[in-house]
């Protein structure tokens, strides 16, 4: 029985490499059929432009062949997806380039470690590894040293430890001494020669034929064919060869997470070398985070001094009105709402407490002092529906109502401009020419009672004093009824409208809640929100275009880096994970320092205004951040995306 022959390490067949260039297109390789064995120590010979440099990258499967076929142990190349192609460069290949193409931000240990982040090895297994490999190379004193910080002969001496990193059956060479001086490049011989004997497949491309007779077999190319395949008898006995097998993709969560960090730590790397164009980048997103967090702070002061002020008017009032509803020009004529209705409310279970209210305004006199002022007659609890605050004195009492008293309670702003230099209480003041005697003061008004008090001049009397005495009136211009807590100010608003209207026969008559204008209110400051959240949408819209802009720069600028990592085997969700990253992180930054700046504005404005204060919510400080990381995502994908499908042949021949 016949043992199964192994099919070759490599092989070609009827392989062409053609490229685009007009009319007559360019035929880098003809027709060529190669087969290497493992084992092998290979020189592939011929001048610039001959086609070798295009067959080792196929042969790397860093390039594909535009005809024809090219297997791997047996395995076409033509089916094998993008991640299959990285794993087999990662695992099996080990590329030693003429340029060496070292990561300039990585120190030499680093550099080494690289494939085998791509491969899922623990941190501990990669440092001794690459360690290992650069003492055996002779740089066990330059492991911490970057690239511009080794000779041409080190950093060469890097790139094959690189090389064998993670194993590097086949080690394929591109003029492996020709940026080298004489003494660099016979020692870099001699390190490919003791790793072919160790059974390495060693692959050298060169136009030196000196070079050339260290491989035991020659293969001349010229014009993107093979004119001469011989042996070279000088190099002495081929070594025991070691047998490549099929790449195998292993996922585990600790090697993507390994994967993932060692993509955060190139992004911050890549944002520490150009950190003006990383603050540049950020300003955008900065000021539009700032913008939209400062507008929704100021909206939600604004919209809390609203609800306090609300509050400040009456805490879930209704009020009554007469007429069909507001604007009503029949409304004057309306005479039914009477100081009875009041005391009707007032019964209701629902009800805590209510107040007729009818105004009139005369010219308030005390001493050698005038002005014009607001006169309320009111009953006593309208104080409590309102929520007013007696700072000093008293309100007037139920005796006082039924007696029609000439007492008053006033404001401050009554205080200061007609008793500027003396305790009001007990003191008279000329109501037109009605005198009344000051029982009380309220407190200073707060949010919108002080915006609709204004600087006016305000007293409180009995409404049935003001209904005898000044407006010579029977009815009431306004009933105002203070809801119990916990009842539902719609339901209650419901239950309220049919006693009226038994009471006057007909609804003549309109109520307006509180709730209705805290619903008002909130649909205002809705709006606006909207609306002031668009002005900073288009900034946060600018800043991502940036970020997008930059990093299509940034991507143009490191696309030699891209092809060395992809020719160590990382695969395309390794680059674009690490793009992504970058932009995520740039955008990120932004928002922390948008939300501080927002802050910041926050802080200096509240040292300077007192009335009124911007209320950061810990919610649109999430979403700020939120925000920031979808714009990174989003303008960040193309430029990422654009990183990842890059040709490894092609990104490694840009500068």
């Amino acid at each position: 029985m016949t043992e199964k022959r192994e099919p070759p390490l490599l092989q070609l067949k009827n392989v062409w490499r053609t490229y685009p260039a007009g009319e007559h297109p360019i035929h880098a390789l003809q027709n060529l059929n190669l087969k290497i064995e493992a084992g092998e120590m290979v020189a592939i010979i011929g001048q610039s432009g001959s086609g070798k440099s295009t067959l080792m990258n196929i042969l790397g499967c860093l390039d594909r062949p535009s005809q024809g076929g090219y297997r791997v142990a047996g395995r076409s190349v033509k089916k094998m997806t993008p991640d299959e192609l990285a794993a087999l460069r990662r695992e099996h290949f080990g590329f030693i380039f003429q340029r060496y193409h070292l990561l300039a931000d990585l120190d030499a240990r680093a550099n080494v470690e690289v494939p085998a982040v791509y491969a899922g090895k623990s941190a501990h297994d990669r440092k001794v590894r690459a360690t290992a490999l650069l003492t055996r190379l002779g740089l066990a004193d330059r492991l911490d040293h970057r690239p511009n910080e080794l000779s041409g002969g080190q950093q060469q001496r890097t790139s094959v430890a690189r090389a064998l990193m993670n194993g590097g059956q086949v080690i394929l060479a591109d003029e492996p001494t020709g940026a080298l001086d004489t003494k660099s490049g016979a020692e870099m011989m001699k390190i490919l020669k003791e790793l072919n004997a160790e059974g390495h497949t060693i692959i050298l491309v060169t136009h030196d034929p000196k070079v050339a007779m260290h491989a035991r077999r020659i293969i001349e190319i010229s014009d993107g064919e093979i004119i001469a395949d011989k042996v070279n008898p000088d190099a002495g006995p081929a070594p025991e060869p070691k047998r490549l097998k099929p790449p195998e993709i292993k996922e585990s969560w600790t090697a993507i997470l390994d994967r993932l960090g060692d993509a955060f730590r190139m992004a911050l790397i890549a944002m520490n070398a150009h950190k003006l164009r990383t603050a540049l980048t950020m300003l955008g997103i900065i000021i539009g985070i700032a913008s939209v967090v400062t507008i929704l702070a100021v909206i939600g002061g604004a919209q809390k001094s609203v609800l306090a002020g609300v509050g400040s008017l009456g805490a879930d009032t209704i009020n009554v009105y007469p007429g069909q509803e507001a604007g009503d020009t029949r409304a004057a004529s309306v005479q039914t709402l009477r100081p009875q209705d009041a005391e009707a409310l007032e019964r209701l279970p629902y009800v805590d407490s209510a107040s007729p209210v009818i105004t009139t305004s005369r010219t308030l006199r005390a001493g050698g002092a005038s002005g014009v002022g607001s006169i309320q007659g009111v009953g006593t609890q309208h104080f409590r529906v309102q929520a007013i605050t007696i700072d000093k004195g008293r309100g007037f009492s139920e005796d006082a109502v039924l007696r029609a008293s000439q007492v008053v309670v006033i404001d401050p702003n009554t205080v200061k401009k007609l008793f500027p230099n003396v305790d009001p209480i007990g003191q008279t003041i000329l109501l037109g020419s009605v005198p009344a005697t000051v029982v009380g003061v309220t407190a200073p008004a707060e949010g919108l009672a002080s915006a609709f008090g204004g600087d006016r001049l305000q007293v409180w009397a009995p409404y049935t004093t003001v209904m005898t005495r000044l407006a010579r009136q029977g009815f009431v211009q306004q009933i105002t009824v203070r809801i119990k807590d916990g009842i539902s100010s719609p339901a209650a608003e419901k239950a309220l409208v049919p006693v009226l209207t038994a009471r006057h026969g007909k609804q003549d008559f309109f109520v307006v809640s509180s709730e209705a204008i805290r619903s008002q209110l909130n649909q205002i400051t809705v709006v606006f929100s909207g609306l002031f959240g668009a002005i900073g949408g288009i900034a946060l819209l600018v800043g991502g275009i940036g970020v997008m802009n930059i990093m299509l720069v940034s991507v143009s600028e490191r696309t030699r880096e891209i092809g060395v990592r992809t020719a160590v085997g990382a695969r395309r969700s390794d680059i674009l994970s690490q793009f992504l990253i970058e932009a995520v992180l740039v955008c990120l930054l932004g928002g922390a320092l948008g939300v501080g700046l927002s802050m910041f504005a926050g802080f200096i404005f509240g040292l300077f205004v007192k009335s009124f204060s911007l209320v950061y919510s810990v919610w649109t400080m999430a979403a700020a951040f939120g925000v920031s990381t979808l714009i990174g995502i989003v303008f960040g994908f193309l430029p990422a995306r654009n990183a990842a499908h890059l040709d490894p042949v092609d990104a490694l021949a840009r500068e």
